[in-house]
């Protein structure tokens, strides 16, 4: 048992570590994309536009979108996994609601606008417009507060939180948490494009698996004494 435990410890680090480290290269390279997008948009020259707008769509579909994958799956992951859930505190709340704002805008507004800043460079049109520089800041400046509110943990639980805490999930769950992110990237990366196929089936059996104990207990709960 102490052994099981210690792995279930380890291999829950190791997934802590993985959500750090896409947390911080999703940052940095929305970091890089404003960067290249103030390029463009501040450069005279039409090849310094196409060449700069080009590279940012191409940092944002090969790099970015596999790590923002990686990290809102395995923050997911953790809160499903864990005792802190997704609604028992205010902060895990707060950072649950920011990524889904941010997984949304950057699959359905930025990476469409992208494309179409590419197309309108090498049409020779102005590029890229100003809502996509600010768009980028506001997704650094959110991933920044996000890193604050883990840190810091802040404020007090929610009126949901209640007396029983969730158990901490078996060693299987946090392995297959790093085999599917793993898996996502190397299938990415040989497709070119994101592809976070694997960590949607492993979050969809962990929601399943995590709601059969909660209505167990609903189940025992009502029955006569």
């Amino acid at each position: 048992m102490v052994v099981s435990k210690s792995n279930s410890q380890r291999w829950r680090q190791v997934v802590v570590w993985l959500h750090v480290l896409a947390s911080v290269g999703w940052m940095s390279l929305a970091l890089v994309l404003f960067t290249l997008l103030v390029v463009s948009f501040t450069s005279g020259d039409p090849g310094v536009r196409i060449s700069a707008t080009s590279m940012a769509h191409v940092v944002d579909m090969r790099l970015l979108a596999p790590l923002a994958n990686a990290a809102a799956f395995t923050g997911f992951m953790l809160a499903a996994s864990t005792a802190w859930g997704f609604f028992r505190h205010w902060w895990v709340l707060a950072k649950f609601g920011i990524t889904l704002v941010q997984l949304y805008a950057g699959i359905f507004i930025l990476s469409d606008a992208l494309q179409a800043s590419v197309e309108a460079a090498r049409a020779g049109l102005p590029t890229p417009p100003m809502s996509q520089l600010v768009g980028t800041a506001l997704m650094a400046s959110a991933i920044a507060f996000q890193t604050w509110l883990s840190v810091a943990k802040p404020w007090r639980r929610t009126p949901w939180a209640g007396k029983e805490k969730p158990s901490l999930a078996p060693n299987r769950v946090f392995a297959a948490t790093v085999a599917a992110v793993l898996a996502d990237i190397a299938t990415g990366i040989v497709l070119g494009f994101p592809s976070p196929l694997c960590q949607l089936v492993v979050l969809t059996i962990r929601l399943v698996a995590r709601r059969r104990p909660e209505r167990s207990r609903q189940r025992v709960g009502i029955q006569p004494v």
